[in-house]
Parts: C-alpha cells; structure tokens; sequence
C-alpha cells in the first residue's frame, strides 16, 4: 500500500497555536487531512482548514514547511498560516464529520482554542508533537523558525 499524505496548517501568531479538539477523543489537533489522488499538498492543505474550521486562506497565504515522517503509513505535509490576527475559537465550525457506531454522524472537531506552543505540545498526539516541537515561536513574535525533522 502506497504511503498517504497528510496535509495540514499550523495557525500560529508566533506564540500561540490555534488547536481544534477532536471529538470523542483526549486529543486536540491542527486542520489537517489526507490529499486526494492528484490534488497538490497546498491545495489540500487549503480544503482541509476551510472543512474544519470554515476558514478560506488562499494558497499563496501558506508557508510550506516540508513533509515530516508522521506514521508508519502517512507523512504530513505541514503548512504555516500567520494571520493578521488569530481568528476567534467561537467563531470557527467544523463541516467534516464522521458516524459513529450507533449511525449518529459528528464533526471531527466539537471546539477549538489558543494555546501557547509548549502547552499545545502536551494536548496533541504524539507524533504529531514530535513534527511541532521542531518549531519554535519566532523571537519577534511572528512565524516560526526550525523544523529540521
């Protein structure tokens, strides 16, 4: 079976993360998602945060930050996204959902919120954190710097 890749965003002020909780589940996690066969990692990078938090980011708004080993079967290509101003966890909707055994149908993410870096590190999986503890706050507060993983 051929490895997937994951595509997915780090929204980030510098020195917070915003994190969608997933449901059913202890883990948070940044908007991210399998590509579909032939859609480019930005493309799907960019499809993925607007179904899981409605939020529409031109491609060009996005800063390629590699693909990580992420699981045995899947990499991650990651992306960052520093806007302006970090978009409010209340007003953010997730359209991406899945069935539970009962046949009643959820959003994959049920919150989100802003958390600074470390503690982010500690609400996500471990293989994740493993790709975001690479990273670190810029030391002017804007962006990221690292990532060699």
């Amino acid at each position: 079976m051929p490895k997937r890749t994951s595509c997915g965003v780090i929204i980030t002020d510098g020195s917070r993360i915003l994190l969608g909780h997933a449901t059913r589940s202890p883990r948070w996690d940044i908007p991210k998602g399998v590509a579909e066969p032939g859609e480019a990692f930005p493309a799907a990078a960019v499809r993925e945060l607007e179904e899981e938090t409605g939020l529409s980011v031109p491609e060009t708004d996005l800063r390629a930050l590699g693909i990580h080993l992420y699981m045995r079967d899947k990499d991650l290509a990651l992306f960052a996204w520093t806007p302006p101003e970090l978009p409010s966890p209340e007003t953010l909707s997730c359209r991406s959902t899945f069935a539970l055994p009962s046949g009643a149908v959820v959003p994959e993410f049920d919150r989100f919120g802003l958390f600074p870096w470390d503690e982010a590190l500690t609400k996500v999986g471990k293989n994740l954190a493993r790709i975001l503890a690479a990273y670190t706050p810029s030391p002017r507060g804007r962006g990221l710097v690292g990532g060699g993983v």
